[in-house]
């Protein structure tokens, strides 16, 4: 190979790994951003969420921290499917109250038992009820309005 090839050729390398890891960069960077409060209240029906939330003491985690799959290969098809399911159900005037759908109750729960397996490790009663919101009802969303008001489900 000639020098001009070569040279070619790492320069061609060179600009896919820059390119690439600007394009991993914004990916993250996106994701980060679509997880958080602020974006998910954008949508009107989420704004009564994103206040109770703002109240709990789960304050401090993003939506998704609770509402998506802790894992990257699981969490992006949910939060595409998702997010498009709530859109479009906005978008369509279906959007009060917001119903969890099984999967989302599922993922839910998942995480609540994996950041608090430390806690609940030694408790026998985890049992007892299929989701820890049923015992647990408003942790995350705390019930700061009159029923007659509230726009959230499962409050």
């Amino acid at each position: 190979m000639s020098k001009k090839c070569i040279g070619s050729w790492l320069k061609w390398l060179l600009v896919g790994i820059v390119v690439g890891v600007i394009l991993i960069t914004v990916a993250a960077q996106a994701m980060r951003y679509t997880d958080a409060r602020p974006f998910c209240s954008t949508c009107h029906v989420m704004a009564e969420a994103a206040y109770t939330h703002s109240q709990s003491p789960h304050a401090n985690l993003t939506c998704n921290d609770c509402h998506a799959p802790d894992n990257l290969i699981s969490k992006l098809p949910f939060k595409a499917k998702e997010g498009i399911r709530d859109v479009v159900g906005n978008m369509m005037g279906n959007d009060v109250p917001i119903l969890a759908s099984l999967e989302t109750r599922n993922v839910v729960n998942d995480n609540c038992i994996r950041c608090h397996i430390v806690t609940n490790k030694d408790i026998a009663v985890m049992a007892a009820k299929p989701y820890c919101v049923d015992c647990h009802k408003g942790m995350a969303h705390q019930t700061k309005k009159p029923i007659s008001t509230r726009t959230v489900a499962d409050e």
